[in-house]
């Protein structure tokens, strides 16, 4: 078995340097992490870029929600993707689907279009679809690269007996990457029980914030990449080398 892939989510400049600090693989990139994640901004992609020397991918996400996007939308993730080939990131992570969740071809082939030869990651819109062996096909068919998915379970360890089934549909031809509740302490579990490459994590803790003169709206809690629990997965998939 070649050794696995950790790519941590990194909702920050913060987290994505903490992840490289900790001996991840590759970095998925976005913001409002606690929403799902959403398109970082112009200034962050720069930024991280600067700073990181393994690969950036971005999610292309107008908003918090469903995934399916009506014609401005597609038009904000297109001129994002393009953007993003622009600064130079390795690729980007995308997802659309129709008002059944199926995943929405033709949706779907503008973004990989404007991502040209950038490769592509399907985003755990993946989980929303009704039948998942029918959207893997179709994802393949797309040419993305690999699908996130916890196998449509609420986290990966839950979902391990599909991630499996898909693992072995997809037969080499894409890379199923199980993500959410990926820890140090499930990372293994789901290593041998799934057969997958690639795996997924946001390896947060929550910062302590200092005590407020007023307290607002605007007081929610900061969850960053903790560069400890990143070096933890690391070891954990080395150990199984």
């Amino acid at each position: 078995m070649s050794q696995p892939v950790l790519e941590i989510c990194a909702g920050s400049l913060q987290s994505a340097v903490a992840a490289q600090a900790g001996g991840a693989d590759r970095v998925e990139l976005c913001q409002n992490l606690e929403q799902g994640g959403t398109t970082p901004s112009y200034g962050t992609i720069e930024r991280v870029l600067a700073q990181l020397t393994i690969p950036v991918f971005v999610l292309i996400r107008p908003r918090p929600g469903n995934f399916s996007y009506d014609a401005e939308e597609l038009a904000i993730m297109v001129a994002d993707i393009r953007q993003c080939r622009t600064l130079g990131c390795a690729g980007v992570v995308i997802g659309a689907l129709d008002e059944q969740g199926h995943v929405a071809m033709e949706a779907c082939r503008r973004l990989i279009d404007a991502a040209g030869l950038l490769p592509v990651t399907f985003h755990r819109a993946f989980d929303a679809c009704p039948n998942q062996a029918k959207a893997l096909e179709d994802i393949i068919n797309l040419g993305c690269q690999r699908i996130l998915t916890s196998g449509g379970q609420a986290t990966a360890p839950a979902g391990q007996r599909q991630l499996a089934a898909l693992v072995q549909q997809a037969a080499g031809r894409i890379s199923i990457m199980p993500g959410s509740g990926v820890t140090p302490a499930t990372i293994q579990d789901l290593v041998w029980s799934t057969g997958a490459q690639e795996f997924h994590a946001s390896a947060k803790r929550q910062l302590a914030s200092p005590p407020a003169a007023k307290a607002t709206e605007f007081d929610a809690p900061r969850w960053e990449t903790d560069s400890a629990i990143v070096q933890e997965l690391v070891a954990q998939l080395r150990a199984l080398g």
